[in-house]
């Protein structure tokens, strides 16, 4: 049996445990449990003794670790499987998403005053950023175990002092850097396009800035679930994403793969969060918002919880990308509205139906919906001039596609019976 320590916010609240047969357990500590103080990991991990089944266990734990091509390179290069969620979680799990770390038995946490970090010139900046996309999260490099979500080479940092350093072994980041990948010219551009929109007509967004590293364009966005004290001491918040919180493994965040649906987040919204009356039309929102900037990639991964002073809150959004800037990828949406799959919902019954079938209310989700789309072409022509200093070309492409999908939606609200 392989046993691994689970902590959160530093201190020790249970096991993970892997049998011969490579199956996932979690148990939480006696202790624990009988601390005042104590919360969740999950929602789908509740506070109770005894051990929770492999389902479960793997939604949550399988849910901090990177996915997809980034999770085969990693193994590869820590040569083990990368159908091994224990073996990975073992070797990167230090510096996670949230405020949970994994430590073998004989392992203690770091304190907060004993926080350890590389400082980065600009010239090893340059180069870690090239080496990235072969040593993706810099798995297997001397001192690190970080680990995050995705599919998009990027890489926790800490900033102090403006200079971007690394985190050594389970030293929280303050920030996420995120390099453009050659295959998606632009990204870093459009991300900061749709996440400045995006705070522009009141969404709770994730700060984010651009930060080119030579001739490399990048965006450095503010980690929400850390926070740093005056005294310069970085402490972590704990977070899920819903399909953590839900109970379904990374494989499964499309709808179309059978992960959530949109009523399957609602209503973890209406049973979950401490302030559903604020966080449901926070996330309508966020959902109308994708909409309106072509984002077909809004999955259950891609919404999260954060838990601070005994609430469960919507966390602020992240990852907001029109995805129709390139037009090979898919306009399937990650979620249904509706009847409809298609990023380009804009026939009223769907929503109808969405709403219907959630238990909203029309003639709210209308309203915002139209707040919405003349919000946007309010702030289109703003957001564009700041952006356009960094990409003119994916700025005004931004700006055309996004005044005509919030002109089609309002010209569709506004026919008789709508």
């Amino acid at each position: 049996m392989n046993t691994l320590i689970v902590h959160l916010l530093g201190e020790r609240v249970g096991t993970l445990q892997q049998d011969e047969s490579g199956l996932l357990t979690f148990c939480y500590d006696e202790a624990w449990l009988e601390n005042p103080n104590a919360i969740p990991l999950s929602r789908s991990l509740p506070l109770q003794s005894g051990a929770f089944p492999t389902k479960s266990t793997r939604a949550f734990f399988a849910g901090i670790l990177p996915e997809e091509g980034l999770r085969e390179k990693i193994a590869e290069i820590l040569g083990i499987s990368s159908s091994n969620d224990f073996a990975m979680l073992e070797r990167i799990a230090g510096e996670c998403a949230g405020a949970v770390s994994l430590f073998p038995e004989d392992v203690a946490p770091t304190d907060a005053q004993n926080a350890r970090y590389r400082e980065l010139s600009e010239q090893e900046l340059q180069q870690l950023i090239a080496e990235l996309p072969n040593r993706p999260l810099m798995a297997g490099a001397e001192g690190l175990r970080l680990s995050l979500a995705g599919a998009q080479d990027k890489l926790p940092v800490a900033v102090l002092r403006d200079g971007i350093c690394l985190p050594l072994g389970d030293t929280p980041s303050t920030h996420i850097l995120k390099p453009e990948p050659d295959r998606f010219p632009g990204l870093a551009a459009n991300e900061l396009f749709c996440m400045t929109l995006a705070d522009a007509v009141g969404l709770n967004v994730s700060h984010i800035e651009y930060r080119p590293i030579g001739r490399r364009p990048c965006v450095l966005v503010h980690r929400y679930d850390r926070n740093t004290n005056e005294a310069g001491y970085t402490t972590r918040l704990h977070q899920e994403d819903f399909c953590q919180a839900l109970g379904f493994p990374p494989e499964r965040k499309y709808q179309a793969e059978g992960g959530p649906a949109l009523g399957d987040c609602i209503s973890l919204l209406r049973d979950w969060s401490t302030a559903p009356v604020v966080d449901i039309p926070a996330f309508i929102n966020a959902l109308i918002f994708n909409v309106l900037i072509g984002n077909a990639d809004a999955h259950a991964k891609n919404y999260s919880l954060l838990y601070s002073v005994g609430e469960r809150r919507l966390s602020p959004c992240y990852d907001l990308v029109c995805t129709l800037a390139w037009p090979n990828l898919s306009k399937n949406l990650a979620m249904k509205i509706g009847g409809c799959n298609s990023v380009n919902a804009f026939t009223i019954g769907d929503w109808k139906k969405m709403a219907n079938k959630t238990g909203l209310a029309w003639p709210m989700l209308r309203a915002r919906m139209e707040e919405s789309c003349r919000d946007v072409l309010d702030e289109l022509g703003e957001v564009q001039a700041q952006i356009r200093a960094y990409n003119e070309t994916m700025a005004t492409l931004l700006h055309k596609t996004i005044e005509g999908r919030a002109s089609r939606m309002l010209v569709a609200l506004s026919k008789p019976g709508h």
